[in-house]
């Protein structure tokens, strides 16, 4: 360089640790088996180590050095269409930084990528190893940033849930073993985790459009629904096919409940109503009308004796014994001992772990997943709205130093947060309630979050998401670190959410192209812009008072229909893709195509207002 010279060189660090293996377990515990393949395939691992993924791309660290190097200028390009995109959106402040920030989440060690490609998580990573392993589904279902963003991903977390998951008898333990094809964890299944991977593989099939894949989980999907009223499950769920949980529920607080309740059964409701349209989707009518029977049975049966006039409760005795009884003789507990020993509280003569008369945070988590998904209505509308009312009335806590809290400390002083079960001056409260009660966890809370501002508490929904990312500012706490059981907790996706709920953006791309649609919750002076994506491609969509406008910026969509509830109160004058004119028939609220058309990087989709 001569005097007075500068340059700029560009340096990388890479790494390859090509081998990976569970440090977690005494490996004598973990058993290898037989896999159900074909005569003379195998999928069961032959030792407990497994490359990672990345192994199978480059050969050494020199190689993916090398790539980044060559690829540096269009990744860096991609990388910051993306983030120009999202932050362009038209979301608050505090809603943005939520979505942006724990997006990070799927680049910590909370994440990992097996050798056949499969993803796998962590609920969350300590300083030296994991936290809670085997991609549990009662956690990452709450989480929305990979369907999303990923979706093919997403969806071999599904193959690898069902193949690998799937007992005999239909019930599936919640934490796939490593080496993948190992034998699955004995422990009892968890409501939420089984009927939320039905909602799941239900939302990424609209996300896909993929039938072929559909077909191919659909056997597993139903045997794990008909697991409800199975006479194998030890804890009679639903053996007489109500449509209400009534039995031993174990569920993401790792306990059990007893008895009916809003929260497991309406995610159980959500199963079935999703499994109906898959389906009839495939042509099995039988079980389609079968589910719907016992959906239609267990929606009149909760919105009638589950809600108290404010919001959805658990119906219990907390006083008889033989609730607990019932499932003795099973010393499969978390905690270690019989039903009775874990369950009954002798001195207090109550049932215990419970949330009893509570507003419970997830009350109503069912109808927020069905929202999302497009799946419509599990409970009645106007109850749901009392309900998120009774959620921010009860469980918000604006100033956390003046509530007793025993349990884990995420929320303190003046800071606030939504706690996890709240109980309202003569509400039935159980001496030892269920575990974390009083605690604020961030995925739990953007999900009741969300669905305020689903059903129109946008400001209260706000008031939950700004006290979280307070609790994150930076100085408290990481703003890239959300956790509860470890840093990078992935059940701090459910951020994510706040795109779609914003933007109320619909997706089906069943059918061979999309139909889409946007319904932002509120606008600026006629404007809004969101950031949205699917499987096929991502972009963003743009409302002004002259026109509407959908956007690719990266992918291909095949266009069937668009609804746009704000056409109602517009004048339609003109329909472009690109240059040209597109050939579609106006309704109230939406363009259907006369054949699909093809939006892709600067061909836009505009409809033109009068003014």
């Amino acid at each position: 360089m001569a005097p007075g010279e500068t340059r700029t060189v560009r340096f990388v660090i890479a790494w390859n640790f090509p081998n990976c293996e569970n440090y977690w377990k005494d490996p004598s515990s973990i058993e290898l088996i037989d896999c159900a393949c074909g005569p003379g395939e195998s999928c069961a691992p032959t030792d407990l180590t497994w490359r990672n993924y990345y192994a199978t791309v480059w050969a050494d660290s020199a190689a993916s050095a090398h790539f980044a190097l060559t690829q540096w200028d269009r990744l860096f390009s991609e990388t910051r269409r993306f983030k120009e995109a999202l932050f362009a959106s038209s979301l608050p402040p505090a809603a943005l930084d939520a979505v942006s920030a724990n997006i990070s989440i799927l680049k910590s060690p909370t994440a990992l990528r097996l050798e056949d490609g499969t993803f796998y998580g962590w609920e969350g990573c300590h300083p030296t190893a994991g936290c809670c392993e085997g991609s549990c589904t009662h956690v990452w279902n709450y989480a929305q940033a990979l369907p999303f963003l990923f979706p093919s991903l997403e969806r071999s977390m599904r193959n690898a849930d069902y193949r690998y998951n799937l007992r005999d008898d239909g019930g599936m333990p919640f934490r796939l073993q490593l080496p993948i094809g190992a034998a699955p964890w004995n422990f009892r299944p968890c409501c939420d985790g089984q009927f939320g991977g039905v909602l799941k593989s239900y939302r990424d099939w609209k996300i896909c459009g993929d039938d072929d894949w559909l077909r191919s989980i659909w056997p597993a999907v139903k045997r794990s629904i008909d697991f409800a009223w199975s006479p194998q499950n030890v804890d009679r769920w639903d053996p007489d096919k109500s449509g209400v949980l009534s039995g031993r529920q174990h569920h993401t607080l790792d306990m059990e409940l007893f008895g009916p309740n809003s929260w497991l059964t309406g995610i159980y409701l959500g199963a079935l109503k999703a499994g109906a349209e898959m389906a009839a989707h495939l042509g099995d009518d039988e079980t389609a009308d079968e589910y719907r029977a016992i959906f239609q049975r267990g929606k009149r049966w909760a919105d009638k004796h589950l809600f108290n006039g404010e919001y959805y409760a658990q119906q219990i005795d907390l006083h008889d014994k033989n609730i607990v009884a019932a499932f003795e003789g099973d010393d499969d507990t978390l905690k270690g001992g019989t039903a009775l020993q874990a369950y009954w509280d002798e001195e207090h003569g109550e049932v215990k772990y419970q949330l009893g008369g509570g507003s419970s945070i997830d009350q109503i988590l069912g109808q927020w997943h069905a929202t999302l998904y497009g799946l419509g209505e599990i409970f009645d509308p106007e109850q749901v709205k009392q309900a998120n009312a009774a959620i921010f009335k009860h469980n918000f806590i604006p100033v956390m130093g003046e509530v007793y809290n025993p349990c884990r400390i995420y929320c303190l002083n003046d800071e606030g947060g939504l706690v996890i079960c709240a109980w309202p001056e003569g509400a039935q409260k159980p001496t030892i309630p269920a575990p974390y009660s009083q605690e604020t966890m961030n995925g739990f809370e953007y999900a009741a979050a969300i669905h305020m501002i689903q059903t129109g508490m946008v400001d209260e929904g706000m008031t939950c998401v700004e006290a979280i990312r307070r609790r994150y500012d930076g100085e408290r706490r990481n703003p890239w670190n959300e956790f509860e059981c470890g840093s990078n907790y992935a059940r701090s996706m459910a951020s994510y959410a706040l795109l779609n709920a914003f933007s109320g953006f619909e997706f089906d791309m069943v059918q061979g192209a999309a139909a889409i649609g946007f319904d932002p919750v509120r606008t600026e002076q006629g404007r809004f812009r969101c950031f949205w994506s699917l499987d096929a491609a991502w972009g963003e969509f743009e409302l002004t008072p002259d026109a509407a406008e959908v956007r690719v910026l990266a992918g291909d969509l095949a266009l069937r229909s668009l609804r746009l509830p704000v056409l109602a109160d517009r004048q339609v004058i003109s329909v472009s893709l690109g240059d040209e004119q597109a050939l579609c028939r106006l309704t109230v609220e939406g363009l259907l195509f006369e054949q699909p058309v093809h939006l892709a990087p600067a061909r836009p989709l505009r409809i033109g207002f009068a003014v």
